[in-house]
This record gives structure tokens, C-alpha cells and sequence, in this order.
């Protein structure tokens, strides 16, 4: 089985809004930091919302990477959120240490308020 991770991205208000669908894991995690890490390093992003409605399916290194974009946020200053999690992508987080790291909103609207306020 192929798995396949496509990203939108969309920037509005000084958030960068990451739409995860598919699969976030080891076969597909080098796409999440070839998109989006390294353009939030180079370009100095404060803020970051991923948006993981979509997402099929999460393992440790795609965990892994979320809590790398967290960082380079957090280092310019900034927040990083997650919203639209779903029953099984909940679980995997739950068992791991990222909603130590980003806070968890439930929607984009509800993100950019949080950020904006």
C-alpha cells in the first residue's frame, strides 16, 4: 500500500494554515518538511495551524515532525495549533507527548481567534 500525504497551504492574518490529507508517517514525513518546516525556518513564520480534519493516519516521526514546525514557531515567537482531529489520529496523540507541546482548537475560525486575540 502507497501512502500519500498531500498539503495545502494557505496564509491569512499572519497564520500559515497546513491542511494535512492522507497519511503523516514515516513513508510521507519528508514531504511535511520539504513544504512546510523548511519554508516556516526560512521564512520566519510565527504561526502555524495544522488542520488534520483529512488526516487518514499519524505515526511517531510524523509526531515527530509537528513538534519540529512547534519549535521553530515557538522560537520566532509564535504559536503552533492543531484542529480537526479525529477519533483515531486523537488516539495516537493522546499516547504521544505533542499536546504537551501544541494546543489543540477545534476549527480554523476558532485558531485565528485564539492567535489573533
Amino acid at each position: 500500500m502507497i501512502n500519500l500525504l498531500n498539503i495545502n497551504l494557505e496564509f491569512h492574518r499572519g497564520i500559515l494554515f497546513i491542511r494535512l490529507n492522507g497519511s503523516l508517517d514515516k513513508t510521507t514525513v519528508e514531504k511535511l518538511e520539504t513544504e512546510v518546516t523548511r519554508l516556516v525556518k526560512e521564512s520566519g513564520i510565527r504561526n502555524i495551524v495544522f488542520n488534520m480534519s483529512d488526516l487518514d493516519s499519524i505515526d511517531l516521526s510524523g509526531i515527530d515532525s509537528l513538534i519540529d514546525n512547534y519549535k521553530i514557531c515557538k522560537l520566532n515567537n509564535g504559536n503552533s495549533l492543531i484542529c480537526g482531529i479525529n477519533e483515531f489520529i486523537k488516539q495516537k496523540i493522546c499516547s504521544s507527548k505533542l499536546l504537551n507541546y501544541m494546543h489543540e482548537i477545534n476549527d480554523e475560525l476558532s485558531a485565528l481567534n485564539y492567535i489573533n486575540l
